[in-house]
């Protein structure tokens, strides 16, 4: 490795260290996130000569942080590097180490947002101050937006400033979470770019009964007992297997023999092969190739000797390309059957799948560079099952991919199993290689060629 990847590897590290720290958890409240003690920390990282910074705060404590390096041709690309500050919470009692103390051990930098998505966030940081430093001159203009509220719904982050700072945030592409993971295949190895990801749709279902007495059961109308069997009949659901054009990209290109490629572009063979596949890799595949309903929270009862006479259920749906409200809902009333008509329904939320075309100038510069890093590597199409801040680019209509560059020491099966999981942990190898890359796309995309 050269003494340069060493030292912006070292450097990463140890940002990514001081962002753990901070424990910017987002649980979903305005109170929450407090990403102002990231962004003052990647502020003075970043102040210096080559490079302009502004803040912009959406609530108290609510600040996203942005950086730019002005390109000389108004007429050229621009790019938008997006990485977002705040934190999922973290339970301490189910992790090995402090999910908050940022522990470097053998390699690997412990704490929650190593993998989501902080290590993306830091690198970027550091790549963007390499290239101010060293006089980058591009004719394209480079902007670093250190993002808030990520987590929760974009409300105090990434909408809020496409809302109201419009013109700060704006690029031609957008790159943020969270492909690159190095994936091994018959024909070499694949490094997965997301180019969409699932819609949300969030639905709360409301239950009715009749309260009594809870000395009295027999032949009640409960409320939670009703509510139990909604959840019961989601949680058995199978819904339709979708062969989308994402996924078909994405299987096809990977080179497996027809024995597996055939049963995963099958509408009928793909659930049955999934229970032959690693389980992460099996949840990914189905959740791609699948609307996904799972009940996440309820409410009811008022004491414990009170016949519930109402409970709450939200249930977090997650939609594929090309589906829309009412094809959720149908399926939702399926999966309910006669009780469908026994509950009420009130939408939450609603973000439709979004994606971005893969015949850009920035695919072809991701695809350029990672072979200086993986020789003989071929990026692939992929869809992300979870929500990022890249649908509120791809609804201005701008190029917004999901990506970064891992070493082999992380799998897809850790990466799955460890995104908003326990015991998160990234190793610097793959910090050294994200930073690397971020310089070669930037130089790669704005400074000598045509977007």
């Amino acid at each position: 490795m050269s003494g340069k990847t060493q030292n912006g590897e070292e450097e990463c590290t140890e940002l990514l260290q001081a962002l753990i720290r901070n424990a910017c958890v987002n649980d979903g409240t305005v109170e929450s996130g407090g990403e102002i003690r990231s962004a003052d920390v990647l502020e003075n990282f970043l102040e210096g000569p080559g490079l302009e910074l502004e803040s912009y705060d959406a609530a108290p404590g609510r600040r996203s942080l942005v950086a730019r390096i002005e390109g000389s041709d108004p007429t050229a690309p621009t790019l938008l590097l997006m990485g977002h500050t705040d934190v999922v919470p973290a339970n301490p009692d189910h992790w090995s180490r402090d999910p908050f103390g940022g522990d470097l051990v053998d390699g690997e930098v412990w704490g929650r947002g190593a993998i989501d998505m902080l290590n993306i966030t830091s690198s970027m940081a550091v790549a963007f101050k390499r290239l101010a430093r060293s006089g980058f001159t591009p004719r394209g203009t480079l902007v670093y937006l250190a993002v808030a509220d990520e987590e929760s719904s974009g409300v105090y982050g990434a909408e809020h400033l496409i809302n109201h700072e419009r013109d700060a945030v704006m690029a031609d592409y957008v790159i943020t979470e969270s492909g690159g993971i190095p994936l091994p295949s018959p024909n070499g190895l694949k490094l997965p770019v997301l180019v969409g990801e699932k819609g949300l749709f969030g639905i709360r279902i409301r239950v009715g009964g009749t309260a009594g007495h809870g000395s009295q059961p027999y032949k009640t109308d409960n409320a939670l007992l009703t509510a139990a069997e909604v959840v019961r009949r989601i949680g058995e659901f199978q819904p339709e297997t979708h062969i989308h054009d994402i996924w078909q990209r994405f299987i096809e290109s990977m080179g497996y023999p027809e024995e597996i490629s055939g049963p995963l572009l099958s509408k009928d063979g793909l659930t049955d092969v999934l229970e032959f596949l690693p389980l992460g890799m099996a949840r990914q595949f189905h959740a791609c190739t699948h609307t996904t309903f799972a009940p996440t929270v309820i409410h009811g009862g008022s004491k414990i000797n009170i016949i519930p006479d109402s409970v709450e259920l939200d249930v977090d749906i997650r939609t594929l390309p090309g589906h829309d409200a009412e094809m959720v809902m149908a399926e939702l009333r399926l999966a309910l059957g006669d009780l469908a008509d026994a509950v009420t329904f009130e939408q939450v939320n609603y973000d439709p799948s979004s994606s971005s075309p893969t015949d850009t100038p920035l695919w072809d510069s991701l695809s350029r560079v990672t072979q200086q890093r993986y020789p003989g590597s071929e990026t692939v199409p992929f869809l992300t099952v979870g929500a990022t801040d890249a649908r509120f680019f791809r609804r201005a209509d701008k190029v917004a991919y999901g990506f970064g560059l891992f070493s082999e020491n992380l799998t897809f099966e850790d990466f799955g199993r460890m995104f908003h999981g326990d015991d998160e942990r990234i190793d610097t190898r793959s910090l050294g290689l994200s930073t690397e890359m971020w310089e070669a796309v930037a130089n790669d995309l704005l400074l000598s060629r045509e977007g």
